[in-house]
């Protein structure tokens, strides 16, 4: 028993750092050579966890060279288009100036149901409306709604609005971030002198408390 649990931590650390190596994607960004790999890497991984009788070596050598290869890929990829094209494939124009292409939405294997879906997740509902619908190789769709159909923004209203920030968190749990503090040249005191002043007396008190993206100070007590 304690083999097997050395040996599953040891495959969980290195599957973890694998899909680091691999980059930030989520499942459903992968590309199919990126979703094939990490498949595989699963399984190399689980094998050796059911059956002690493997060498954990063999689990781990596979691993090592499908990193590898993926790695390796992801660097000829940046070097050539025609490589990328072959390994990735291209984007897919499914609608263009409102008229979907029939003929390329066979090809893809992508009905019409799934393509309304797609345009009403995306707030479209008339397909008139669209320019461009692309399929991207990730599969998802990617829309450009025709120019007046386009929600108006600050800028076409001439509204001058401030630019938002990131929002940065000061407080959370009751423990203060220090590193967030000197970020924004603010030091202790002048936080818990916000906090008293808003009723609040101590920071075990605190579960958040944050500079909002528009610069205010937010906060919510623990109850």
């Amino acid at each position: 028993m304690f083999i097997v649990l050395i040996r599953t931590i040891i495959l969980y650390f290195i599957v973890i750092i694998a899909m680091r190596i691999m980059g930030k994607k989520q499942i459903g960004q992968l590309e199919p050579f990126e979703l094939a790999i990490t498949i595989m890497i699963s399984e190399l991984a689980s094998l050796p966890m059911q059956d002690t009788e493997i060498p954990l070596i063999h689990g781990v050598i596979p691993i090592i060279t499908l990193i590898t290869l993926q790695a390796s890929l992801v660097i000829l990829q940046l070097k050539s288009e025609k490589l990328r094209n072959i390994v990735n494939g291209k984007p897919s124009i499914l609608i263009e100036s409102g008229q979907i292409d029939i003929k390329e939405l066979k090809h893809q294997k992508f009905n019409i149901n799934d393509l309304m879906e797609e345009l009403r997740l995306q707030g479209f509902y008339d397909i008139e409306d669209i320019q461009y619908a692309i399929l991207e190789t990730s599969g998802q769709l990617s829309i450009i709604p025709k120019t007046d159909s386009t929600p108006a923004t600050k800028k076409d209203m001439n509204i001058k609005a401030k630019q938002d920030s990131l929002p940065i968190t000061l407080i959370l749990d009751g423990k203060i971030n220090y590193e967030n503090l000197r970020l924004i040249k603010m030091n202790e005191n002048k936080l818990l002198s916000k906090l008293k002043s808003s009723g609040v007396s101590s920071v075990d008190e605190v579960f958040i408390a944050l500079i909002n993206s528009k610069g205010e100070f937010y906060y919510q007590k623990r109850k």
